[in-house]
């Protein structure tokens, strides 16, 4: 008899496999008016509530200057990671009361009035240094431009401009987005927010909070 023929074996068909959704930034994660959140987003427009707001968990980092506990890791690796590279990065200001940016604005709406003093100084309770969140950062190879428009162009100023967003800060006020900050460029005051934000801004190509979380902002008080 003859051979039967072997049946013959059909695969099933491949199956494509499922892609992996790309992860979406979630940027209701956190509020931006609780003074106690990371992205809180103070402005001239958007005070702190309360206005005499202080947090409870303040740490000391440097030269008695206290951040919010969340901040100083990463503050830490920044100064460190600056060192590394040769720059030297001083703690000039860290959390201000209300009391203490009281006394401050007092003092410059003494010295320069209103108008300039509204540019150079945030009034009590519209302060980030009143939520823990910012710091003011100096340098040792030129002093004299602490606090100092020609900050910007020390090697601090410089390294911060580059690094500062791997660390999870912003530099807060510049020129080029000041009619949305309300305020004169600042080379030396930094805003904490996480480094997946400032991550995800970089990937948006915004440098304010105000653009990044649709908030309104400008150069005159609410």
């Amino acid at each position: 008899m003859p051979t039967a023929a072997a049946p013959s074996f059909t695969p099933p068909p491949s199956r494509t496999p499922t892609p992996t959704p790309t992860p979406t930034f979630d940027r209701a994660a956190h509020s931006t008016t609780n003074p106690a959140s990371p992205w809180i987003v103070v402005n001239k427009h958007h005070p702190l509530d309360p206005v005499d707001y202080a947090p409870d968990d303040l740490v000391t980092v440097s030269a008695g200057e206290q951040v919010r506990a969340e901040v100083a890791d990463d503050l830490r690796d920044m100064l460190d990671a600056a060192a590394d590279d040769g720059v030297t990065l001083t703690m000039q200001s860290g959390y201000r009361s209300y009391a203490y940016q009281q006394q401050i604005f007092g003092n410059m709406l003494g010295v320069y009035g209103r108008e300039y003093a509204e540019r150079l100084s945030a009034r009590p309770g519209y302060s980030e240094h009143q939520t823990g969140l910012a710091v003011d950062l100096g340098g040792a190879s030129k002093p004299a431009c602490d606090f100092d428009p020609c900050f910007a162009t020390t090697p601090e100023g410089r390294w911060i401009a580059e690094h500062v967003r791997e660390y999870g800060f912003l530099v807060r006020y510049t020129k080029a987005n000041q009619d949305v900050t309300g305020y004169a460029p600042e080379a030396w005051h930094l805003r904490w927010v996480g480094r997946s934000l400032t991550a995800h801004m970089a990937e948006l190509g915004v440098t304010t909070l105000e653009e990044t979380f649709d908030v309104d902002g400008g150069s005159d008080y609410r």
